[in-house]
């Protein structure tokens, strides 16, 4: 894996907003978490799209999911406390996208600005 998105990046491409270049730059070899493609999943039936073809879709990119193992969810409780008292308001499936980069190694992929205030070991992309 190169990279991990999270939900924002990949609704980014999927509906050609700005910021998708990048994003379409990186795939290839691309990881996102279980929770954040549920995520978009979601987005996409409340626009009412057919969200069981963004299944096949995100296999066509070339986008691996990646389901929670128990390291991951150690992880998401430290990163949790990063948060500061929830002041920056990290999601769980922010957590989780963030802990599937650091168990991969890889950078991650996002609109979410406070993601650059976490003092983490991986690079934190913003595309917008």
């Amino acid at each position: 894996m190169n990279v991990v998105l999270d939900a924002t990046a990949l609704l980014a491409l999927l509906q050609q907003e700005p910021g998708s270049q990048p994003v379409a730059r990186a795939l290839g070899d691309s990881a996102i978490s279980v929770a954040d493609l549920a995520e978009v999943a979601t987005k996409q039936a409340d626009l009412g799209l057919d969200a069981s073809l963004l299944v096949a879709r995100v296999e066509a990119l070339s986008i691996r999911p990646f389901a929670v193992t128990r390291e991951d969810v150690a992880t998401q409780a430290r990163i949790r406390r990063l948060d500061d008292g929830c002041r920056l308001g990290l999601s769980l499936s922010d957590r989780r996208c963030l802990a599937l980069g650091l168990h991969l190694e890889v950078p991650v992929i996002t609109t979410d600005n406070v993601w650059a205030e976490l003092d983490l070991p991986i690079e934190v992309v913003l595309i917008c």
